[in-house]
């Protein structure tokens, strides 16, 4: 599960990179928690589009009070990604790509724990995948897609984001369901590096740390 990722790039740099319109927008990336804001390259009419949108799809679980505010579930597991997620999942519309500098797990003892960074050395500036929608509560939103970690990232996390290969950038935002499937897969744990850090991990409150980030 992954709920702290940090983009450290301008929007012109991301923009550039990704070969995105910019976005109208003031917002600047940065460190972002779920229910934070944070930013995602989708089609617009056959065109890349940088744009600033919420972490998370707002859910509003059953044991909540109908006035209750919604929970953001910024993770989304590939083994629902046709059950929960189908409606957009199977929608190449609906497919994003997140830019990232690295996200953060937790390590340590309960209530000590501490940042550990995650970045893809091959990609100083990578994308995982993920899917976006509008939403009444909060405008457009996105959630990103969650494998089972490497066997050798076990002792860090037992899940991690679906990393694309910048080859694959066209293929999840443009393929068929079955196609875009295919690249629902581990990234290899050689290619990552791994910082870790004496930072606590909620060194500031996020904005949604006590929500159902999973589905």
């Amino acid at each position: 599960m992954c709920n702290l990722v940090t983009l450290k790039a301008s929007v012109a740099e991301v923009a550039s990179a990704f070969g995105a319109r910019r976005p109208l927008t003031n917002a600047q990336p940065g460190e972002v928690y779920p229910g934070g804001q944070g930013f995602v390259v989708r089609e617009d009419s056959g065109v890349r589009a940088l744009a600033a949108m919420t972490w998370g799809f707002p859910v509003r679980l059953k044991q909540m009070k109908p006035t209750s505010k919604p929970k953001p579930v910024n993770n989304a597991r590939d083994d629902k990604l046709m059950t929960f997620w189908r409606s957009w999942f199977t929608n190449p519309a609906q497919r994003c790509l997140i830019p990232f500098t690295a996200f953060a797990e937790a390590e340590g003892e309960k209530g000590r724990m501490t940042r550990t960074w995650l970045s893809v050395a091959d990609q100083p500036l990578a994308a995982c995948a993920g899917l976006w929608r509008q939403s009444d509560e909060w405008g457009d939103c996105y959630t990103m897609v969650m494998v089972d970690a490497t066997e050798e990232l076990f002792h860090i996390h037992d899940r991690m984001p679906v990393i694309l290969h910048a080859a694959d950038h066209d293929q999840w935002l443009r393929a068929a369901p079955e196609d875009a499937m295919k690249l629902v897969a581990k990234y290899p744990a050689e290619r990552l590096a791994v910082e870790r850090t004496d930072i606590p991990w909620f060194s500031r409150k996020s904005p949604a740390a006590d929500a159902p980030r999973l589905l």
